[in-house]
């Protein structure tokens, strides 16, 4: 077992225990217990856990190397109204810091945040003991983003980065220790030798990640940008992005773009829309032709069956 599994082990004890494990149960909003159920049957098997703590919100300070580097916050005003009106439910995690004299936060700063907008007073936090590695608290934090809300893509591959970094790991024992498939790493940093402004245009969601990976198989920034400019202005497919960078990278002429949809309005309300699915396709006058050839055939099936 890794020293990171079985960091991962005792947070996960730790948390569980901070669920309930170390507090007597109590009626929600007023509700009286089941029938039956006596506190001693309810607590029967239930230990108390010295790390679970209520600690004011202006105790606890975010951690500046977080990989998160972004909160939405529409997302965050939902968070802090749920705060509001059902409460906490689930505990942060955090660890003392000496030398600031307050609690930096290991997972939850999203519920941290959200508690400020709130006017949280206090926050249900599991106190952890501090990593003996720094690759281990960025890999409790990763996974932590990536199991409750995926990072942006480019921010994922730069912690993916440094993970590496600051564990000599390859890309393979990294999707080992995240168990996540080598495939997926392997795409993630391959985003980082895109050039800023296609790594922004994956940011917006306007370039797919996965069509960006494609891109960054091209030997030269110029033909990357120039490739997924062309993917963004054309709206191409994935497949349509792999024939163009083979294309380039062969130094053949780009393969013909999808022709336009068309629609023709033929009037009493009736209108024909015709859309390709690729390139090299008939002619819209030949798919009409084969369209009125298909709706012929249908028509004396129809007249048959009768």
């Amino acid at each position: 077992m890794s020293k990171l599994e079985r960091l991962l082990g005792g947070v996960g004890a730790n948390i569980d225990a901070s669920m309930g494990a170390g507090r007597e149960a109590r009626p929600l909003h007023g509700a009286t217990p089941a029938p039956g159920l006596s506190a001693n049957s309810r607590m029967q098997g239930v230990t108390r856990s010295k790390d679970a703590a209520e600690i004011p919100v202006d105790r606890i300070t975010p951690d500046p190397d977080q990989p998160r580097e972004e909160f939405d916050a529409e997302a965050l005003a939902r968070l802090a109204e749920s705060l509001r009106t059902r409460g906490q439910l689930q505990p942060i995690g955090v660890r003392w810091v000496e030398g600031q004299g307050a609690y930096m936060i290991v997972m939850g700063e999203r519920r941290w945040r959200a508690a400020k907008i709130a006017g949280l007073a206090t926050m249900s936090c599991v106190i952890m003991d501090a990593p003996s590695e720094p690759g281990d608290l960025l890999a409790l934090q990763m996974i932590e983003n990536c199991v409750r809300e995926d990072l942006r893509p480019v921010e994922q591959a730069r912690a993916y980065k440094q993970l590496i970094a600051s564990r000599g790991w390859s890309a393979r024992q990294l999707a080992s220790e995240l168990t996540v498939n080598p495939a997926t790493i392997t795409r993630a940093l391959a985003l980082l030798d895109l050039p800023d402004c296609v790594q922004e245009q994956v940011e917006r969601g306007a370039l797919a990640p996965h069509t960006a990976y494609e891109v960054s198989k091209l030997e030269t920034a110029e033909e990357q940008v120039m490739v997924a400019t062309a993917a963004i202005d054309r709206s191409l497919t994935r497949g349509e992005v792999d024939e163009l960078v083979k294309a380039v990278r062969a130094r053949r002429p780009a393969p013909s773009a999808r022709p336009e949809p068309i629609t023709l309005d033929l009037g009493d309300g009736c209108m024909v829309v015709m859309k390709w699915r690729k390139a090299g396709g008939p002619s819209p006058l030949q798919a009409l032709r084969r369209a009125m050839k298909l709706l012929q055939e249908r028509e004396r099936s129809e007249e048959q069956a009768a």
